[in-house]
């Protein structure tokens, strides 16, 4: 807004500086609060509200109705769980306040987000993912690139932020293996939600499109820039963004002819449901994923239920 900032304005800039000093959240996660505490602020501007001490529970809970029945920019309401995630922004920023003693109470501590049902993970199976990675053409620079980012994210799990930032020296690429028959194992250092780190081993697939990538592209792409240490470059030889991979996607799922929605989530997903459907212990794929807590995992221990209640319905002759 123009003019001076008001109080409750700078209370928001002071909580973003503290989920990003403090907690270690990504540029992405910090701007998304700024976001949805931007639509409080407005809000509460809009009924005379500019300092967070006098806010009151009443006025929260009214945010989280407008939320829900007011009309956004496509002329919908908020679906019930963009409003819980909005509201969740707005009970983490009063209870910073309140341990900060810039507000003696905490209006939002009694107003919960409206229940969502439980959404689960939308897995492709292993030959739709065999068509998408092998959809680019591979007699070009950008080719090689594509199908070594597609190969990657399905090997690793790796989500998109974490892709694009990998740098050349977070891969270990080793010689072949004697007496392993031909198999090579590699691996990749990836920084996740609070830049935790991990380490996540790479599969051979996934490693010959990249070494076809590093000998046969990376060096045409990187001679149009000014020397990135990024792994994934763009055609000006800088690191490629998170449209660009986002790009990349969609158009191999497009010349793959998917019917499935095919996203970089997508992928994450099928990654952590073949590896449980293979018979993979639930807290190896926490590891591989980098979930803080094993009940995140547990999610896709749903799905691999629900596809064997499929597989019988279909198959068993009493099951129906």
């Amino acid at each position: 807004m123009e003019g001076q900032a008001t109080e409750l304005q700078l209370a928001v800039e002071k909580y973003l500086n503290f989920l990003t000093i403090e907690r270690g959240l990504s540029r992405n996660t910090v701007d998304s609060y700024a976001r949805d505490l931007g639509k409080y602020c407005t809000y509460l501007q809009e009924v005379g509200v500019i300092a967070p001490a006098v806010i009151t529970k009443k006025q929260v809970r009214d945010f989280a109705t407008h939320l829900a029945e007011v009309p956004g920019k496509g002329g919908k309401p908020l679906s019930a769980r963009s409003v819980a995630r909005i509201v969740v922004a707005v009970r983490g920023f009063h209870k910073f306040l309140l341990l900060e003693k810039i507000t003696e109470t905490d209006p939002a501590a009694a107003v919960n987000p409206p229940t969502i049902g439980t959404r689960l993970p939308k897995a492709v199976p292993v030959e739709s993912v065999t068509k998408l990675v092998e959809s680019p053409d591979i007699s070009t620079p950008t080719g090689l690139r594509d199908r070594a980012i597609l190969e990657f994210l399905y090997s690793t799990g790796a989500r998109i932020s974490e892709v694009i930032n990998v740098d050349l020296d977070d891969l270990s690429l080793p010689e072949t293996a004697a007496g392993s028959g031909g198999n090579r194992s590699g691996a990749v250092r990836l920084f996740g939600k609070g830049n935790k780190e991990r380490i996540v081993p790479v599969g051979s697939f996934a490693l010959e499109a990249i070494e076809n990538y590093r000998v046969r592209a990376r060096p045409g792409l990187a001679a149009h820039g000014k020397g990135s240490a990024a792994l994934f470059l763009n055609a000006r030889g800088g690191r490629l963004t998170r449209q660009g991979a986002w790009l990349i996607l969609k158009k191999a799922a497009e010349r793959a002819q998917l019917t499935e929605e095919i996203s970089p989530h997508t992928l994450r997903h099928s990654y952590a449901t073949h590896l449980l459907a293979g018979g993979a212990d639930i807290r190896v794929v926490q590891e591989l994923l980098g979930h803080s807590s094993v009940t995140t995992t547990q999610i896709y221990t749903k799905v691999t239920a629900e596809t064997l209640r499929e597989v019988f319905a279909s198959s068993h002759p009493r099951a129906r």
